[in-house]
């Protein structure tokens, strides 16, 4: 999977693109991330949440997924992650304002491989010249290209420059 797929803006010399750049129908690809033993761990310790379908795997093998599967809130937490890790929207993204519609459409085992392909959805300017909102659709995907989990994000973005 490539970052930027055809047909999307270029980013500036620096490798970002700005709210300008936030076309309805672009499209980019995250990096890959592999779920692993100490993320789920990690999590489990930092958020409080050691449901036994994520920490036991004796349990989680009775249980509907049969084995155990990295929390919801994880996988969501490292899509935010690999969208940050584009250079394309480091620097650029001030503010995540919104969540909406958010669904957990399959769950994601241990060793599964996610990346995250964020399309535009709308852009409207905002009272400051400096930064708009974007409306963007993210899909997060499993190595065999299944969509786990979806909704739409609504950021807050730089401007290249400020509105006139």
């Amino acid at each position: 999977m490539s970052d930027i797929e055809s047909g999307a803006p270029e980013p500036d010399a620096t490798g970002r693109l700005y709210f300008e750049d936030m076309t309805v129908g672009s499209r980019w690809v995250s990096p890959r991330r592999t779920i692993t033993e100490a993320d789920v761990s990690n999590f489990a310790g930092i958020s409080g949440d050691f449901n036994p379908l994520h920490v036991d795997s004796v349990f989680a093998e009775s249980g509907p997924f049969g084995r155990r599967v990295a929390h919801g809130a994880l996988v969501l937490s490292i899509a935010t992650g690999l969208r940050q890790q584009m250079p394309i929207f480091r620097g650029s993204l001030r503010a995540l304002l919104e969540l909406r519609t958010w669904r957990f459409l399959a769950p994601v085992h241990l060793g599964d491989t996610v990346a995250v392909i964020t399309s535009v959805l709308s852009a409207r300017e905002t009272s400051k010249p400096d930064q708009g909102i974007v409306v963007q659709q993210l899909d997060v995907v499993n190595q065999r290209g299944d969509s786990v989990q979806s909704g739409e994000l609504v950021s807050l973005m730089a401007r290249r420059e400020p509105a006139k």
